[in-house]
């Protein structure tokens, strides 16, 4: 069973860029996405701090965040890595299932990803995604290189905190649009 304890489950500064620029972009009308809570059991207490000390995941969490940007119904999760790679060991099966489903009912899905050494970001569509986790779970690499990351997906960071994410989330639906067009029926 997973399970928390003061180590873990800290907010990232990640998740505390998109924190903020999701709520800049409500403000702006963009897009209402909200972060998903972990719902967790707490086990022990410090009283005196006031804080959960040792805490177990109640279920499955699915994706970071979730919501709709400009009609389109939208999920992702955030990730980071320090190493020149992200590890496909930091997705889960039951995140790619349901990013699966959700795409299937039309949605976008895909993972904003943050190279802490190189300080990129990246959206990596959930189209790209699978492909690796197929190919890893066939014996193949069991991480995406950087390299393999498009340059056209790169997100910019502005000196007040601003991760502009959309910029990418619109080329993302630009693309499957195009494909679904070109296939002539439902991505």
């Amino acid at each position: 069973m997973s399970h928390w304890n003061s180590r873990g489950l800290r907010g990232s500064s990640l998740e505390e860029s998109i924190n903020f620029t999701n709520e800049k972009y409500r403000q702006r009308g963009l897009c209402l996405l909200q972060k998903v809570p972990t719902p967790i059991t707490p086990v022990k207490i410090d009283q005196e701090k006031r804080t959960i000390t040792l805490a177990y995941f109640e279920k499955q969490s699915t994706v970071d965040y979730i919501g709709v940007a400009q009609g389109v119904p939208v999920c992702f999760d955030a990730k980071e890595t320090s190493h020149k790679n992200l590890p496909l060991q930091n997705i889960h099966r039951h995140q790619i299932e349901f990013m699966a489903d959700f795409r299937a009912q039309r949605g976008l899905a895909f993972l904003l990803v943050h190279f802490t050494s190189f300080d990129q970001y990246y959206l990596l569509p959930f189209e790209t995604l699978e492909e690796f986790w197929l190919r890893a779970e066939k014996g193949g690499r069991k991480s995406i290189p950087l390299a393999d990351f498009e340059e056209k997906y790169r997100i910019q960071k502005t000196g007040n905190g601003l991760l502009h994410y959309l910029e990418a989330v619109s080329l993302y639906l630009e693309e499957t649009d195009n494909k679904k067009r070109k296939d002539g029926g439902v991505c």
